[in-house]
């Protein structure tokens, strides 16, 4: 199961994700609690060890101000959110980065197709409500049939096991569900949700 934990901001939390063994790790360049600034950024990635991807988050900027910040922080993976296009896809590769689409449960059958993007990440209806949501009714959609593809939106250490089984998820992606306040990661709550996920894809 391929983990990514999202929102980091302290040396701290990066470090605690990368030790329980987080696939990948997002810093949020946009406006949000989590927001880092890019040169935050930069520094957080002086924790990221080669085999973990760090990615950074962004929700309605035009992608060439996304590519821009991203380049500016050091990153080379990129995830948007918001409303895309299949040629907000190829300049993020034209720059030469990497990218994970993000759609929410009620994306069309059309922004469901593969576009080209490296990852798809499939959220909530209502991203960043920190509410599960029923998860098994991506299961089997024939648009997700052998992609590598994220699950997101209410996940925990409590429900990730169970979430990421019902959806058949390649992955999942945490924010809020591993903090003690809004914004203010829960370090034994980090380490928990990626021991459960690990877990789940054992089994």
């Amino acid at each position: 199961m391929f983990v990514k934990v999202c929102g980091l901001s302290t040396p701290e939390s990066v470090r605690e994700a990368v030790a329980a063994g987080a696939d990948a790790v997002g810093f949020v360049l946009t406006a949000s609690p989590r927001v880092v600034s890019p040169s935050q950024a930069s520094a957080l990635l002086a924790e990221v060890p080669e085999r973990v991807l760090p990615i950074g988050v962004f929700r309605d900027e035009p992608v060439v101000d996304a590519v821009a910040i991203a380049r500016a922080a050091g990153l080379e993976w990129i995830q948007l959110h918001g409303t895309r296009t299949r040629e907000d896809v190829a300049t993020v590769h034209d720059a030469g980065m990497k990218l994970v689409r993000a759609v929410t449960l009620s994306a069309t059958p059309e922004e469901l197709e593969d576009w080209g993007e490296d990852l798809l990440l499939i959220d909530a209806a209502v991203p960043g409500s920190g509410k599960a949501w029923d998860y098994g009714s991506v299961a089997g959609l024939p648009a997700l049939q052998g992609r590598s593809w994220l699950l997101a939106g209410g996940l925990d250490p409590e429900n990730v096991g169970k979430a990421s089984a019902a959806a058949h998820a390649w992955g999942v992606d945490v924010s809020s569900g591993v903090e003690a306040s809004r914004g203010v990661k829960d370090l034994a709550k980090v380490r928990a949700f990626v021991h459960a996920a690990k877990a789940e894809s054992t089994v």
